[in-house]
C-alpha cells in the first residue's frame, strides 16, 4: 500500500505524509532522528536530500525502504555527496592539525639568533637578539596560523558557504606568508618546517580539484 501510494510522488512529499501519518512535529522527528528541525524542514521542501546515515534513520522508523523513498539514481548521487562531505571533513582535520602544530616553534629550538658571534639555535620564545619588528612578524603569523587552525578544528560542522570554501585556501596563504618571512628573515629551520606542512596542503588542494 505504501509502495503503491508513494511511487508518483517526490521524496520530500513521501516524508512529509509519512511524518503525519505518525502524528509527528518535524521538531518530534528531528528528535527521533538526531538532526535539527531545520534539517527536516529542508528535506520535506525539496532543498535537500539527507545523508546516507539519516536515510537508514528514516527507512528504518518508519519501515519504509530506502528504494521506496527515493530511486537508485538519487542514492547514488547522495553517497557521492557523502563522501564528498567526508573527504572535505579529513582535509579540514588535516588542515586544522598542521595549522595548530605551528605552535611548537614556541618551544622547539629552529630559530637562530648570534650572541656574541656565535649563533645560538633557540626557540620563538627565547629569542630576544633580532629586530622587533622581525618578532613581531613572526608572533603574528604563528599565532594567527594556529588561531585558525583551531578554528578548523572547533567549526569543523559549521554551515556557512564562504568558511567552508574558503577556511583551507586562508590556511594554504598563511603557511606560504610564513615560509617567505622566515626565508628573508635568514630563519633557515623555520622555513623548512613550515614549508613542509605548505606542500602537503598545496598537494591535498590540487588534488581536491
Amino acid at each position: 500500500m505504501v509502495v503503491n501510494i508513494f511511487k508518483t510522488m517526490e521524496f520530500n512529499e513521501k516524508l512529509q505524509e509519512l511524518r503525519k501519518q505518525k502524528g509527528l512535529t518535524q521538531e518530534q522527528l528531528s528528535e527521533i532522528l538526531f538532526v535539527s528541525r531545520t534539517a527536516i524542514s529542508k528535506w520535506e521542501s525539496g532543498r535537500g536530500y539527507p545523508s546516507i546515515d539519516s536515510l537508514k534513520a528514516i527507512s528504518k522508523f518508519f519501515s519504509v525502504s530506502i528504494y521506496d523513498l527515493l530511486s537508485g539514481e538519487e542514492i547514488l548521487n547522495i553517497a557521492q555527496e557523502d563522501n564528498n562531505k567526508k573527504e572535505k571533513q579529513f582535509r579540514s582535520l588535516i588542515f586544522g592539525l598542521f595549522d595548530c602544530s605551528l605552535s611548537l616553534l614556541f618551544f622547539l629550538p629552529l630559530f637562530g639568533q648570534k650572541v656574541g658571534g656565535v649563533i645560538q639555535e633557540i626557540s620563538l620564545l627565547g629569542l630576544t637578539e633580532i629586530q622587533l619588528y622581525l618578532k613581531i612578524a613572526y608572533f603574528i603569523i604563528v599565532v594567527g596560523t594556529i588561531v585558525l587552525g583551531i578554528a578548523s578544528l572547533a567549526l569543523q560542522n559549521y554551515d556557512c558557504a564562504f568558511w567552508s570554501q574558503n577556511k583551507n585556501k586562508f590556511s594554504l596563504l598563511f603557511s606560504i606568508i610564513g615560509v617567505f618571512i622566515f626565508i628573508i628573515s635568514q630563519q633557515p629551520y623555520a622555513a623548512i618546517y613550515t614549508f613542509v606542512f605548505l606542500i602537503i596542503k598545496a598537494l591535498m588542494l590540487i588534488k581536491q580539484q
